[in-house]
Order: structure tokens, then sequence, then C-alpha cells
């Protein structure tokens, strides 16, 4: 299993950016599928999670940032709008599930995807 996360980059403050995060390999099911990150000097810290019950936020970025998925892509999606500085990060995407091969569960985090916000 392989998780790719892309769409970070250079953005100004109240600016917008979209990541995505393409989960591959035999799966048979995904069950929650997250977005994590990480500043510098600081401990990672859950942004948004998503499962078939729904989704949950961080308190810094509600009303902010939006988690999607694409259960038919194996792909999660993080729309983050009226970006601050202090959301500078690098942003990391994790799932677990269900191989297809032999039902075993997995949990593997994605590399991180650099999003940088300037005042």
């Amino acid at each position: 299993v392989q998780l790719q996360a892309c769409g970070g980059g250079l953005v100004q403050a109240g600016g917008s950016v979209r990541l995505s995060c393409v989960v591959s390999g035999t799966i048979f099911r995904i069950n929650a599928m997250g977005w994590y990150r990480q500043a510098p000097g600081k401990q990672r810290e859950l942004v948004a999670l998503i499962t078939d019950a729904g989704s949950r936020y961080g308190d810094s970025v509600k009303g902010r940032f939006t988690i999607s998925r694409d259960n038919s892509k194996n792909t999660m999606f993080l729309q983050m709008n009226s970006l601050k500085p202090e959301d500078t990060a690098v942003y990391y995407c994790k799932a677990d599930g269900f191989l297809r091969c032999d039902y075993r569960s997995f949990d593997y985090w994605g590399q991180g995807t650099e999003v940088t916000v300037s005042s």
C-alpha cells in the first residue's frame, strides 16, 4: 500500500490550496483517511479525519478546511481556504483499512507535502 500526497506549495495569506492523497495497492476497504500536519518545532497534529460515518476537524481549521474522499478512486482531498501563516506546515495523509489478499489490516502514512503561507 502506498499513499501519495500532492498539491502543496506557496500561497499568500487568505488564499486557498487543495491537497490530494491517492491510496494505491491491493486494497479491499479503506476505513478512515486523515490529514495531519507538522510545523517546525511542533508536534504532528490532526487536521481532519473522514470515515463513512462523517468527518471531524482540528479546532484551528474548523470552518476553513474541508475534507472529502472519492471512494471509487481511493483518493482523499483537503480544500484549504482562508489560509493563515500559522497553517504553514508539512501536511501528511494517513489511511487505514484492509488488504484485498487476506484481509489483513493496514495503517500507513504518505510522504508529506509542504504548504507555506506567506503574510
